[in-house]
């Protein structure tokens, strides 16, 4: 009996210290990653402005060989949309992206739906870099407190970063070997696709 009372206490105890851990991390968060593209920015914009085209250098297209995708609005730039619904690791929701300056910057809302419920921001910054492209990818959202508890286990810095680090390394290959032409991207403006895998 003694024993499971000293169990329980030690449980007690860690819970307390988890619960007192996440109450100190921050109301706020902001992931950033940055690569050099050795192509112009019109060519890295038009990989990064339509979401048909992230198939190609998504880190996280190919976790789900059976997720549904589903794009709405026009074919790229302000108001195009991409929603998902796909297995654990994927889980459910759309970005729609709100800002589009050409060559320069693209801003996305991203709403997470499954497994948990979170709207964030995100961004791809481009500028010239001599005969490259600095693109700089960011997100920035906000922590709820059961979020917070989760950091106390698991670095978010590390987690996303990870995810960005690849998948700028997969845009940097995409972009690199795609013509010079390709960044003629027209904007499909007011047309609607629904596909789904």
């Amino acid at each position: 009996m003694k024993i499971v009372k000293i169990i329980l206490l030690v449980i007690v105890i860690a819970v307390v210290a988890v619960l007192g851990l996440a109450a100190t991390k921050p109301d706020k968060y902001h992931v950033e990653r940055t690569a050099s593209i050795s192509a112009e920015p019109a060519v890295v914009f038009t990989q990064v402005n339509n979401f048909h085209r992230w198939d190609a250098w998504s880190p996280w297209e190919k976790l789900d060989p059976a997720m549904k995708r589903t794009f709405t609005g026009p074919e790229s730039g302000n108001d195009a949309s991409y929603a998902w619904v796909g297995n654990d690791k994927v889980g459910e929701g759309r970005m729609t992206i709100t800002e589009s300056q050409a060559d320069a910057h693209v801003g996305i809302r991203l709403e997470f739906i499954k497994p948990w419920t979170e709207t964030c921001q995100s961004d791809f910054a481009l500028a010239p870099e001599g005969d490259a492209t600095k693109v700089t990818w960011a997100m920035d959202g906000t922590h709820t407190y059961v979020s917070k508890i989760f950091c106390v286990f698991m670095d978010m810095d590390k987690m996303i970063g990870a995810d960005f680090e690849k998948g700028l390394t997969q845009l940097k290959t995409v972009a690199e070997s795609a013509p010079a032409a390709a960044s003629a991207d027209p904007t499909g403006a007011g047309a609607t696709a629904t596909t789904g895998k």
